[in-house]
C-alpha cells in the first residue's frame, strides 16, 4: 500500500473516532410549558341511551329508520302481543260484568227482601205486644204468648240478616267493580308496553333489531341521542384522578379531524372507579365543537393541570431518574424541576440558559 493512502486511512479513523466520542448536547430553552393528564375516550350524544323494550316478543313493525328524528313518547317499534291483547279484552269484559251499575237488579232484589222482612217484623211485633196485653189480663195461654214471642224473635233475626246481606252485597259489588277496573287498567298498561317509545327528543343513531326478530327487556332495540349536543367521555387513570377538578381546560384531538385541536372543559368527575380498568370516568363538554360529530368517535385528550407562558425547559430524556443532568463528559449536576409534559421538563434551579447539557450515557 502506498504511504499516501495509509495516511488518508489513518486520518479518517482519527476523525471517525473523535466524532464517535463526542456526545450530543443541547441548550435549555425558554418558552411555554403545559403540565397535563393524558386520557382517551369517545364522543357521546347528549341524553344518549339504548332503548330496551319493557316486554318480550317478536318485532311486528319498526316505525322509524336510522337517522330519523323522534319526539319524546313517539312509538318507534311495535311488538306482537296476541296473548296480552286477549287478556286485555278479557279484563274489559270482566270489568263490564262486574260494574256496579250493571248489578242494580241484585241490589233491588236484596232491598225487596229487606222490605218484606221489615213488614213481617212489624206485624209479628204487633201480634206479640197484643198477646202480652191479653196475658196481663189473664186471657189466653202462656204457650200462645211464647209462640208469639218466638215468632217475633225469628222475624227480627230474619230482618237483621236481610239488612246485613244487603250491605255486604253492596260492599262486594263495589269491590268487584273497582278490582275489575284495576285489572283492566293493568292489562291495558301491559298491552301498551308492547309499543316501544322514545324517552327523549332526539335522533335514531342505530336500530339494533329488524322486523321479525325476537326482543325483550335484556335486548337493546335502538340507540337514541341528541342530534346537536355532544359530550366527551374520558377514562382517567387512578394515579391521576386526584389532580382533576371541574372547570379544567382540555385539549382534544379526534381521528376524524387530524391536525386539529379542540378545546373542552371538565364537567363531571364520576367518583366510582372501574375495577377492571383501574380508571375513572370523566365527562367533558366542548367549548366549540366540530361542525359534524357522531357518537363513539374516538378522542385523545390532555387535561391541563398547570401551565406557564415562560419557563426554562430541557428535554425529558436528558434528565436522569435522580433529577440530574450531565454538564460535561464526567460531571453531573442536581437540578430542581417543576412542570413536565411528555417531551420537556421545567428547570427551576441548578442550570442557566447558556449552559449546555449532554445526553445521558
Amino acid at each position: 500500500m502506498k504511504p499516501v493512502r495509509i495516511v488518508w486511512v489513518l486520518c479518517f479513523l482519527l476523525v471517525w473516532s473523535a466524532c464517535k466520542d463526542k456526545k450530543e448536547s443541547v441548550l435549555p430553552t425558554e418558552g411555554p410549558i403545559i403540565e397535563a393528564v393524558y386520557a382517551s375516550g369517545f364522543v357521546k350524544s347528549q341524553n344518549q341511551y339504548q332503548v330496551f323494550p319493557k316486554s318480550g316478543g317478536t318485532i311486528r313493525k319498526l316505525l322509524v329508520q336510522k337517522g330519523d328524528f323522534v319526539k319524546k313518547g313517539q312509538i318507534i317499534a311495535s311488538i306482537s302481543s296476541d296473548v296480552s291483547r286477549l287478556n286485555a279484552e278479557s279484563a274489559g269484559l270482566n270489568a263490564d260484568f262486574a260494574d256496579y251499575d250493571a248489578n242494580t237488579n241484585r241490589i233491588r232484589e236484596a232491598k225487596v227482601g229487606l222490605e218484606l222482612a221489615a213488614k213481617k217484623l212489624k206485624s209479628d211485633s204487633l201480634v206479640y205486644q197484643r198477646q202480652k196485653r191479653l196475658w196481663n189480663d189473664q186471657i189466653g195461654t202462656k204457650y200462645e204468648l211464647e209462640q208469639r214471642e218466638l215468632q217475633y224473635a225469628n222475624s227480627k233475626t230474619t230482618y237483621e240478616a236481610a239488612y246485613f246481606r244487603l250491605k255486604e252485597l253492596e260492599r262486594q259489588l263495589k269491590f268487584n267493580a273497582a278490582q275489575s277496573k284495576k285489572n283492566e287498567k293493568i292489562s291495558r298498561s301491559l298491552l301498551a308496553d308492547f309499543d316501544v317509545r322514545s324517552e327523549v327528543d332526539g335522533k335514531i343513531y342505530a336500530l339494533l333489531k329488524e322486523e321479525g326478530e325476537m326482543t325483550g327487556p335484556q335486548s337493546p332495540l335502538a340507540l337514541i341521542g341528541d342530534a346537536q349536543d355532544f359530550i366527551v367521555v374520558l377514562q382517567v387513570d387512578e394515579n391521576d384522578i386526584t389532580r382533576l377538578q371541574a372547570g379544567q381546560k382540555i385539549q382534544i384531538t379526534l381521528e376524524s379531524y387530524k391536525g386539529q385541536v379542540f378545546e373542552a372543559v371538565v364537567q363531571k368527575i364520576f367518583p366510582l372507579m372501574n375495577e377492571r380498568t383501574r380508571s375513572f370516568e370523566v365527562e367533558a363538554v366542548f367549548v366549540k365543537a366540530p361542525n359534524v360529530l357522531f357518537p363513539n368517535l374516538s378522542v385523545e385528550a390532555n387535561i391541563i393541570i398547570t401551565q406557564k407562558e415562560k419557563a426554562l425547559t430541557i428535554p425529558r430524556n436528558y434528565l436522569t431518574d435522580q433529577d440530574e443532568v450531565w454538564i460535561s463528559d464526567k460531571e453531573k449536576r442536581k437540578v430542581k424541576t417543576g412542570l413536565r409534559d411528555y417531551n420537556r421538563v421545567e428547570v427551576l434551579e441548578g442550570l442557566k440558559p447558556t449552559e449546555p447539557i449532554y445526553a445521558p450515557r
